[in-house]
């Protein structure tokens, strides 16, 4: 009986042992879960960075080509005010 009691004795201490490790990878599946929530976040937040930069890129090199365009129309004018002797 004595041998019986001390087995029930020890598989309590081992489901114990058992309940503590799951209760902990539990709190780490959640913490998981919460840093891949914020990664996903942090993820669409770059995503979104990039497709501003992108179109920045788009206008920057849009103003640098409407900037050429006056130079040389303003580099023309100049000319043929020289021209006229002005």
């Amino acid at each position: 009986m004595t041998t019986e009691l001390e087995r029930i004795k020890i598989l309590e201490a081992k489901i114990s042992q058992v309940v503590d490790i799951v209760k902990k990878l539990n709190a780490e599946n959640d913490k998981l879960r919460e840093q891949v929530k914020e990664l996903r976040a942090d993820k669409r937040d770059a995503e979104e960075a990039a497709r501003k930069a992108g179109r920045l890129d788009e206008s920057l090199k849009r103003f640098e080509e409407e900037r050429t365009a006056l130079r040389e129309k303003i580099e023309a004018l100049i000319r043929q005010i020289d021209q006229v002797g002005l």
